[in-house]
């Protein structure tokens, strides 16, 4: 399953650098290209040291990371719901993607004019908050006069549709946003079959200068005193130092400049684990000679839905998982390995899929 991320933030609040770094800057291995798909759109692979380890173990004919795309929603400005700017065509892309990354500023420099005049994270956030809230009500407005003209019919589930949807609204008339609202399993059927905006979970990247990326500043401070309560991820992360890194050559110079600032990590790694965490994802692998590959799937999977993510038929038919702990894998060096010593589990239709795990499917179709 391809992860998909919308990028978001009023303008100049560095969405766009922190966009262009991610898409065109070299990763830090030589496996994990790169690469940018269109203007606005581009292809992020996920680094993961565990892939790398299978690779070197195996040392398989080609390596597949997994990847996310990532989305720069340009056109947000306030109004974007009415059509202001490129509203209209923000909005139609924010709806395909599967999270918001919100991009606000933190950071005050005279040399980046802010377009409200002064730096406010807070401010801003709800700014865009407003936009979502006002186009979801008009979304959910015209649901409801299709839903009460379906419940002319007196049927009582059309009618409690409409219940819901009225109980949407309400939600949205109060200024809080679709994601924070508790629902039945019929009621959360309905909310992702009208796509509200709102309902996108939301990974907010406060965007700092090179002195606050470890430790956050007073306007980080204020930002995430004003989300704690929402159901969503913060990072911080230095548009600028990423725009940096994007600019060197070599590893060795990239894992060099990482260490001067003091770093670990660039920062498309906190986001890529955030949005992981965010949408309750994790990693299986298929490891063979031919290829070595990640696979993203939802926490929670039983082995017929993973295999599925490879191919359908592989869910239709499955009989069997053969299952190697990542761990076992790297202690004992191989999978013939591992098997003289027992280790290989022999699953059926109830397994849950943990994260890491190196799995072989049989199925019969």
């Amino acid at each position: 399953m391809g992860l998909k991320c919308g990028i978001v933030g009023l303008p100049n609040v560095g969405k766009s650098t922190l966009f262009n770094a991610l898409t065109s800057a070299k990763a830090l291995a030589a496996n994990y290209p790169f690469a940018t798909k269109d203007p606005n759109v581009g292809i992020i692979t996920v680094p993961d040291s565990r892939l790398d380890k299978l690779v070197e173990l195996v040392n398989p004919k080609s390596t597949v990371p997994t990847t996310i795309e990532i989305v720069d929603i340009a056109g947000l400005i306030k109004g974007a719901s009415q059509g202001e700017g490129l509203g209209n065509q923000f909005l139609a892309n924010i709806r395909e993607v599967d999270a918001i990354v919100h991009v606000v500023r933190c950071f005050v420099g005279d040399n980046v004019v802010h377009v409200d005049g002064n730096v406010d994270p807070v401010r801003d956030k709800e700014v865009i908050d407003t936009e979502l809230l006002l186009k979801d009500l008009e979304t959910t407005e015209k649901r409801i006069d299709s839903l009460k003209k379906k419940a002319k019919s007196g049927k009582r589930e059309d009618q409690h549709q409409v219940e819901i949807a009225e109980m949407i609204k309400t939600h949205l008339e109060k200024g809080l946003s679709a994601r924070t609202l508790e629902l039945s399993d019929e009621g959360k059927m309905l909310l992702k079959d009208m796509f509200l905006l709102t309902a996108k979970p939301v990974l907010y990247v406060c965007n700092v200068d090179e002195n606050s990326v470890k430790e956050g500043n007073a306007l980080t401070q204020k930002f995430m005193d004003a989300v704690k309560d929402e159901n969503a991820e913060t990072i911080l992360v230095c548009a600028g130092i990423e725009a940096e890194i994007a600019q060197l050559d070599t590893m060795e110079e990239r894992l060099e400049f990482l260490a001067e600032m003091g770093l670990k990590e660039p920062g498309v790694n906190k986001l890529i684990r955030a949005a992981y965490k965010l949408l309750n994802l994790i990693t299986y692998f298929t490891a063979g000679e031919k290829e070595v590959r990640a696979w993203t799937i939802v926490n929670g999977w039983k082995a017929p839905q993973a295999a599925g993510v490879i191919h359908s038929d592989f869910e239709r038919g499955f009989i069997r998982a053969e299952v190697i702990k990542y761990d076992d894998y790297v202690r004992l060096g191989s999978e013939h390995a591992v098997k003289e010593a027992g280790k290989m589990g022999v699953e059926g239709k109830e397994y849950v899929v943990a994260d890491g795990d190196v799995m072989h499917f049989r199925f019969n179709v």
